[in-house]
């Protein structure tokens, strides 16, 4: 018997054996996919020639997997690291993209290190617009846990000292480029509210923690060799190791948490051994659960006992309803004929950010509520630049070897209300070949959202033509739910236990030694990276549950 079980290996489950290991708990983390170590990335130090079809997706793996290859940072340098369709089967009622990885550091290994704080107006927000329901927390309660992970994780970034995104612990900023600098301080011009910065990256920037600082290779998505960036097997999985508490069991698919009727308590968890094809259970005292969203929601929601009939803690019924993700791909797009001396940005691994400057107090004047954020940035269009040009011979050749203009653009992220229409649930006739049922996702963005896209679109175009950017072009290419990779909302926190799965620790409000402190807790969307407060809340969670531990109310 382990004293902790942590379910999932990812940005939250390594956080979790962390801080489990290191206050002297036995833990077991199982992980669904197979053992990868740090540094058995074999493509990251390959040039895009070395790669099959120049690294790009071939028709084949679109075939294939025509919802993995739909992911925007897949390619054939890290095409290894993202299943095959036919390994994550699932049910759609109405389309949603579930990117996914099996595989020690799931995510984390193959992340956009955006790491942005959340503040009291988005935990406020479902309270100030009536949706949803209320946070259990407020800033104040989760400020010193973004404190410990960015002192841990290491962000590269500015402050900015505006109260809608609070600063934080920083390591130097990468630098923006030429004409960043020029629209970041042309926007300062003319506007009082809208603030260009640099993005705040899990890329450390100076040696940190025993990892060397990143070389701006702009190749994170293959895995770092190095270790800087923030990744389960660079940072959490060290520490856990170096305790001597950890035991890691990987090819271990989890079905379901164990309860005890009589015992009013988990036990363990039961999952399928792929090794031996059987299904085996191992007991723990508590269990923490960060399979991802849609995967600890699935394992929940067949976590069924006479006291559950309908999911572990589902006495809300609220369980698998509220899903949520970021809307985008809107914005606008602007080029110069400027700074033609300067040739490139250095393959900096980051962009730039623009933080939300709509509905931040009072009560809104844009038929939506909620807000956006944009990311963005300049480049040199390149030698690709004349590809479908109807051209020829040796001026088009010549032409070829030349860049084009700088090009700047910024696309929106935007936040999603959380419908309780957008649900998943388990479908009783069909299962996988570990025996789990389908998950069926049905999710849509509503009104709000589509309201919201306007604004998205028309202050890009706008803020690029008042900057003097020429051949200004907005776009509003909606998404379907879950092609942003942040899905997040179906196992809420909140404050009273008829309308929410988990209370401000992160417990099952009726099943107090289980906690969920992945993506699905949250209550809102908010507009910023969420990567982060999962961190946040995951070591918040972990330290109060060893504390319950120790004075045996779990």
């Amino acid at each position: 018997m382990f004293d902790a079980i942590v379910v999932g290996s990812g940005i939250s489950g390594g956080w979790a054996a962390m801080e489990l290991c290191k206050r002297g708990l036995k833990t077991l983390m199982i992980e669904r996919g197979r053992q990868l170590l740090h540094g058995d990335y074999p493509n990251a130090n390959k040039n895009d020639w070395e790669l099959p079809n120049h690294n790009e997706l071939t028709l084949m793996d679109k075939v294939e997997s025509p919802i993995q290859t739909l992911n925007p940072f897949m390619s054939q340098a890290n095409r290894h690291l993202w299943i095959k369709d036919q390994d994550g089967e699932y049910l759609q009622t109405k389309p949603f993209h579930w990117f996914r990885g099996d595989h020690v550091g799931g995510r984390s290994l193959m992340w956009g290190r955006q790491c942005y704080r959340l503040s009291d107006i988005d935990f406020e927000s479902n309270l100030r617009n009536g949706v949803g329901v209320d946070w259990p927390i407020r800033y104040a309660d989760i400020e010193p846990w973004y404190d410990y992970v960015e002192k841990f994780i290491g962000v590269s970034g500015s402050k900015l000292g505006i109260d809608h995104l609070p600063d934080g612990i920083f390591l130097p900023p990468m630098k923006l480029n030429k004409l960043e600098r020029e629209i970041q301080n042309k926007l300062r011009e003319e506007y009082s509210n809208r603030f260009l910065t640099i993005g705040r990256a899990a890329n450390i920037t100076k040696d940190h923690q025993g990892r060397p600082a990143c070389q701006n290779r702009n190749r994170c998505s293959r895995g770092c060799p190095l270790g800087s960036y923030f990744s389960t097997q660079s940072s959490t999985l060290p520490v856990a190791n170096s305790t001597g508490n950890l035991t890691l069991k990987t090819d271990a698919v989890v079905q379901s948490v164990v309860y005890d009727d009589r015992m009013e308590k988990a036990i363990g968890v039961r999952f399928y051994n792929r090794a031996t094809s059987e299904t085996e259970t191992i007991k723990s005292k508590i269990i923490f659960i960060n399979a991802s969203t849609l995967g600890s929601t699935s394992i929940l929601l067949n976590s069924k006992s006479n006291r559950f009939p309908n999911g572990l803690g589902n006495d809300s019924g609220q369980l698998g309803k509220n899903l949520m993700d970021h809307h985008y791909n809107v914005g606008a797009i602007g080029t110069t004929s400027k700074y033609k001396e300067f040739i490139h940005n250095s393959n900096r691994p980051n962009v730039v950010y623009l933080p939300r400057f709509r509905n931040l107090t009072g009560r809104t004047q844009r038929p939506y509520v909620g807000g956006f954020a944009y990311q963005g940035g300049a480049s040199r269009i390149g030698w690709r630049r004349p590809i479908n040009a109807a051209e020829y011979g040796a001026s088009y050749k010549n032409a070829a070897t030349e860049f084009g203009d700088w090009q700047f653009s910024l696309m929106g992220y935007g936040e999603c209300l959380p419908y309780e229409s957008n649900r998943v649930e388990l479908n009783p006739n069909k299962k996988d070949k570990f025996g789990m049922p389908l998950l069926d996702v049905s999710a849509q963005w509503g009104k709000n959202e589509h309201s919201m896209r306007v604004d998205m679109q028309n202050d890009a175009v706008e803020m690029l033509e008042r900057v003097g950017l020429d051949n200004v072009t907005g776009f509003n290419d909606v998404c379907v739910m879950g092609a942003n990779n942040h899905e997040m909302g179906t196992a809420r926190m909140g404050k009273q236990p008829n309308t929410s799965v988990l209370n401000k620790w992160n417990q099952i409000h009726a099943v107090k030694n289980v906690f969920v402190t992945d993506g699905a807790c949250m209550t809102s969307s908010a507009c910023q990276n969420p990567s982060l407060t999962y961190m946040a809340l995951t070591a918040r969670a972990a330290n109060f549950a060893v504390d319950e531990l120790n004075k045996q109310n779990i």
